[in-house]
């Protein structure tokens, strides 16, 4: 198949320049402000996935932002991948950690700086353009769907229904993801699977109103304090989570499975340097790998109240909220959890301060099987381009559509990502090196091919 990589060779300066224009786009789904700015990105993929060769695209309007749909059939006999990715980013904040905007992508090193380089624009435009080099090439293997929403940084509240209403258009043979990271480049890795998710927020109340800190203090209880009291008791001396009934449904590995996840190449010492802490922290008895991988978690995400702006206000504050997500792992449920953490974070809530619960969004932990052709055909398309057979990986990170691909289209998933655990995703800097971008185009073809090769063996 040379004619792909003759063809990308040739286009890899346009393929650059059109995501760094992509990635002007500031089309942050959960601020109102930006919703016409995620309007025109989702135009933008639909461009760019007709240029690309689809038949037809078109940009589907849902309750809140714009799913975009594209297909290339050229023969219903022939298996079908349903590509899925997402065009909308999470907030840039805060600015001013950010080396150059957030919006205004430039290219230090061999890596883009952008919100979105990485999650999920740098990766899910590598399918748009993988499919330009096979129809461009005329040496497509199967049928390709492609489906992009512009709501999953927010829960995806409404891919659901577009999945429901339209479970004969996306009927495919199997679920192709690119929002993953791999090991490195050295060491080239597929995830084969990813943590749940359940994400709570918290509000405790005081006193019915701010309160001056030196005639009150001492004599009201500070929901502040109390809040930060009741965050701290749900996890224990060895750092497992103290929520009762957490752990009941957790599926316990085996002896060997996690030998072989700790066979990963990973040093402990290069971890905690790169993220600048002297040591590891977390549930005992458990390696890093581990605890990012195979067990779930609790964490606080946001946590405010009283005043926060420049200089001294000495307040005593009516309010403090705090932002809570768990990552959970096979066999728990997100609901379940919801309602225990609700149940508990009540239950343990002191008579002189209120607290109310609200679930947000949560999805499912889901696994994918090793031995199936979709995830052979991966391992050969990693082997082929990087010359050395991938690592199957656990993944800590949620992408909650998953399960849900599972449920309602009865298809697996393969996660073909080529991200990096430092490409500071849903951080200031994030980045994506521009050599991933091109191996991720490279390579995706060589999928497409050997899963063709394989259906119906």
């Amino acid at each position: 198949m040379q004619n792909w990589k003759e063809y990308q060779s040739e286009n890899q300066d346009r393929f650059l320049s059109e995501l760094l224009d992509l990635l002007r786009i500031p089309s942050v789904s959960a601020d109102s402000k930006y919703k016409g700015d995620v309007a025109r990105c989702a135009e933008a993929v639909k461009q760019h996935m007709l240029n690309a060769g689809c038949d037809t695209a078109e940009v589907c309007p849902t309750a809140g932002h714009p799913i975009v749909y594209g297909e290339k059939i050229i023969d219903p006999a022939l298996p079908t991948v349903l590509v899925y990715g997402h065009y909308d980013v999470q907030p840039a904040d805060p600015l001013e950690l950010w080396h150059s905007g957030p919006f205004e992508p430039v290219i230090k090193d061999g890596k883009i700086y952008a919100r979105g380089a990485c999650d999920d624009k740098g990766q899910m435009f590598m399918h748009i353009k993988a499919l330009e080099v096979m129809t461009k090439t005329n040496s497509q293997p199967c049928n390709i769907k492609v489906m992009i929403e512009g709501e999953e940084e927010v829960g995806s509240s409404n891919l659901g229904k577009f999945l429901e209403d339209n479970k004969e258009r996306l009927k495919a043979d199997v679920v192709l993801v690119s929002d993953t990271s791999m090991i490195s480049m050295e060491h080239p890795s597929i995830e084969s699977g990813l943590r749940g998710l359940a994400y709570m927020e918290v509000e405790v109340t005081g006193p019915n109103r701010d309160l001056h800190s030196g005639v009150y203090g001492g004599a009201v209880a500070n929901p502040a304090t109390i809040l930060c009291k009741m965050i701290a008791s749900m996890h224990d001396e060895n750092n497992h989570i103290a929520i009762p009934g957490f752990y009941d449904k957790v599926q316990e590995l085996t002896d060997a499975e996690r030998t072989a996840i700790n066979n990963a190449p990973f040093d402990l010492t290069e971890y905690n340097n790169e993220l600048g802490v002297k040591a590891e922290w977390g549930e005992k008895g458990y390696t890093t790998l581990e605890r990012t991988g195979i067990r779930p978690t609790l964490e606080v995400n946001g946590i405010w109240g009283g005043y926060t702006g420049e200089g001294a206000k000495t307040v005593l504050p009516s309010k403090a909220y705090a932002k809570i997500s768990m990552r959970l792992v096979p066999n728990q449920v997100s609901q379940e959890i919801s309602d225990l953490f609700k149940a508990h974070f009540e239950s343990i809530a002191p008579n002189y301060v209120q607290v109310k619960v609200t679930a947000h969004h949560g999805g499912e932990p889901v696994v994918t099987p090793t031995d199936s052709p979709a995830y052979q055909a991966a391992a050969r398309a990693i082997q082929t381009t990087f010359g050395k057979d991938p690592i199957p990986t656990r993944g800590g990170g949620s992408i909650p559509i998953i399960a849900l691909f599972e449920r309602t289209l009865g298809l697996k998933t393969v996660l073909l990502g080529f991200g990096l655990d430092n490409d500071n995703i849903h951080s200031p800097n994030e980045k994506y090196d521009v050599a991933n971008y091109f191996k991720g185009i490279e390579t995706i073809p060589y999928f497409h091919k050997y899963f063709a090769e394989s259906f119906g063996k």
